[in-house]
């Protein structure tokens, strides 16, 4: 299998060195990795330079948008810049973020999960985060879902969910709408990967009405809204953005945002997060 990688990187000097490194380092190699500079302001894109001399299957792509780090459209629009400077003959594509380290055996674990399984539309593992000096599980989300810093597609799916959209919850979209074309989504517990800078650390302030705005556009609807919002709320550790989620939510109504799916995904997407609250539920 051809794995092929494209990471968007923003001002990432201080880690995308020791990312490369360790996709470098693995026991089975990628094809291909391209870095997207999107608009850096520091030595990213020299310190790209240096691993491009070395390994001739890296490659810099330059990318200009807007400074402001909103989450989704400027990753998404940057991957896609990197993306589409490649060719159709991979058989994974990832879009991991600019400041992971992997474990030496990450992608070779990835490409056996694909394997093994034919309905296996999509796979990774989890972040680790250091606290305390140790690295513990970065624990934002629930243990089926593959967070948006380190995706990888098999091209089926990759091409049957219309690729990643733009937008604020393109990493939830994903994987809602492979599940919707019947593929699976896998996650490896065993496969932890070092997150070296938190999640949103850099992002705008007013990116936090985004999310509301996310669950609208996913059609979602009122009631799980409240329920995701008060969930994301609560591992955050920061009920007020219960209220600004809402707020969100209620903003995008408002302006009539268009969304991210159809009516008929958007009811396969309400009945699948009830059958999983109803399950919760049940197992507790």
């Amino acid at each position: 299998m051809k794995i092929y990688i494209v990471i968007p990187a923003h001002n990432e000097a201080e880690f995308i060195g020791k990312t490369l490194q360790s996709l470098v380092e693995q026991s089975f190699l990628p094809s291909k990795i391209v870095v997207v500079d999107d608009q850096s302001s520091d030595n990213t894109a020299e310190i790209v330079s240096g691993f491009i001399q070395k390994y001739p299957f890296i490659s810099l792509v330059k990318n200009s948008s807007s400074e402001e780090h909103l989450p989704g459209s400027k990753v998404i629009n940057a991957f896609n810049k990197g993306y589409n400077t490649l060719d159709e003959e991979y058989d994974i594509i990832c879009k991991f973020d600019a400041d992971l380290i992997f474990p030496q055996d990450y992608l070779k674990t990835i490409r056996q999960h694909f394997e093994a399984d034919p309905k296996v539309g999509m796979a990774g593992g989890f972040c680790s985060v250091l606290k305390n000096g140790k690295w513990i599980l970065e624990n934002l989300t629930d243990s089926d879902h593959l967070r948006g810093a380190l995706k990888a597609y098999r091209k089926a799916c990759f091409l049957s969910i219309g690729k990643l959209k733009p937008a604020m919850g393109w990493d939830t979209a994903d994987e809602l709408l492979a599940q919707f074309h019947g593929w699976s989504v896998k996650t490896d517990k065993e496969l932890l990967v070092q997150h070296l800078k938190p999640t949103g650390a850099t992002y705008n302030p007013s990116s936090k009405y985004r999310q509301g705005e996310a669950f609208y556009r996913l059609r979602y609807g009122f009631t799980i809204t409240c329920i995701a919002s008060a969930k994301l709320a609560y591992l955050k550790k920061d009920m007020r953005l219960f209220k600004d989620y809402l707020s969100g939510y209620f903003k995008a109504k408002k302006e009539k945002q268009p969304f991210l799916v159809t009516k008929q995904e958007g009811r396969f997407i309400r009945k699948l997060r009830r059958d999983k609250m109803r399950k919760k539920i049940l197992d507790s």
